[in-house]
């Protein structure tokens, strides 16, 4: 049983109840138009309500300062003042393109308190939507309550789960070595996960309505200042266990001045059990790396191949998953509707800060990181991925 201070409990009550109440009536009066993307002049009441309720428990919550509960506690509250302020962002009650600073006195000052002393950035982060949703009676906290949103939640949740168990899967490998008979079953985990992955990629594809996402859902997800500051959106790679594999398989290396730059960017939006994780991980050599450290001498070897094949394998699977995510999921529930809006709405398209373009270039290039793509003009493994299968093909 979680014991919080009475004014945790009931700023995280509301979230959980009248915030996404009135959140999911504005996104009705916004669907019911010609231009679904408009926010302007529409349920100015319902916006105001909100705003105010939800002024009144962070102001309460600021005055009370650190009630020094606990992590949960904590990280709790900055989910929940950083869902408020994503609301604010999303109905256009605060846009940092045309401040200096966020109006938001008391939530911005709420969200700096508190994610300085966990070492996070100090807004909403897909853990709290995700792998830290504490659910009550069968309900987990999100914007509304709309089933296209609890689809993505819940469907996002799922594959990062599956992630984070290939993680943990390949991490045991690492002390065992290459050579270690028993981690055929651990590559043998590495796949089911992976699978799980794609299953859930899949659902959400096949279930998922383009423009119900893309009007009502994704929105939410926009940057927005914390003090001076602006944030990103929190974005659906912001956990370690993606990572923790990129650099386990060895298909993306923390030298790399491209993928290092991410790393660094992504910190901050993680929980600091992830951020130890990850930078744990960062120290290791890559099983690929291992792989090529004695291929010239063992690839004969009945352990070489076995091995070998198992890696490449996982390679392969994952590889999928990024071709996966980045050719339908993003190409048909971004790029393909953002196609038709109009020039009003382009400048906030994205959720990660820079235009869709260059976004969509950022995308691309980490999908090929991951799938050993034949590039050259990026740190792709393509030509070590090679010379490993031709070391399991030979005799």
């Amino acid at each position: 049983m979680r014991i919080f201070s009475e004014r945790v409990e009931a700023f995280d009550q509301w979230i959980r109840g009248r915030f996404k109440h009135l959140n999911t009536a504005l996104e009705e009066l916004y669907f019911k138009q010609a231009d679904r993307l408009n926010v302007q002049g529409v349920g100015d009441d319902l916006k105001a309500t909100l705003r105010d309720e939800g002024h009144g428990f962070i102001e309460a919550l600021r005055a009370e300062g650190n009630t020094d509960d606990g992590f949960e506690s904590a990280f709790g509250v900055l989910g929940n003042v950083g869902m408020y302020l994503g609301a604010m962002r999303r109905h256009e009650l605060t846009n940092p393109s045309n401040e200096t600073q966020s109006p938001f006195t008391a939530a911005s000052s709420l969200a700096l308190h508190v994610g300085a002393s966990l070492g996070m950035a100090p807004r909403f982060a897909t853990a709290h939507l995700a792998t830290h949703n504490l659910a009550h009676n069968g309900i987990r906290k999100s914007f509304t309550t709309l089933t296209d949103e609890q689809l993505f939640i819940d469907e996002n949740t799922r594959g990062i789960l599956s992630f984070q168990k290939v993680a943990d899967a390949l991490s045991r490998i690492v002390p065992l070595g290459m050579s270690n008979a028993v981690i055929d079953e651990l590559f043998a985990d590495a796949k089911t996960g992976l699978q799980q992955v794609m299953a859930a990629n899949e659902r959400l594809f096949t279930k998922l309505d383009v423009e119900r996402f893309f009007c009502n859902v994704r929105p939410y997800y926009k940057p927005y200042r914390v003090g001076r500051q602006e944030y990103r959106g929190a974005n659906a790679g912001d956990f370690s266990g993606i990572n923790e594999i990129d650099l386990l398989l060895g298909l993306c290396r923390a030298n790399d001045a491209y993928y290092a730059q991410l790393l660094v960017d992504k910190m901050l939006y993680m929980p600091p059990r992830d951020q130890s994780r990850l930078r744990e991980v960062m120290t290791r050599t890559s099983l690929l790396d291992e792989l090529l450290g004695v291929i010239d001498t063992q690839h004969h070897t009945a352990w070489f191949k076995a091995s070998a094949r198992a890696f490449l394998d996982v390679c392969e699977l994952y590889g999928k998953t990024a071709l996966q995510h980045h050719d339908q999921l993003v190409a048909r529930f971004i790029e393909g509707p953002a196609a038709s809006v109009v020039e009003s709405h382009r400048a906030t398209l994205t959720a990660s800060g820079p235009p869709l373009p260059i976004l969509l270039r950022a995308l691309e290039t980490l999908r090929d990181l991951r799938t050993a793509a034949p590039r050259d003009d990026i740190a792709s493994r393509y030509q070590d991925i090679a010379r490993v299968r031709r070391a399991v093909a030979g005799g």
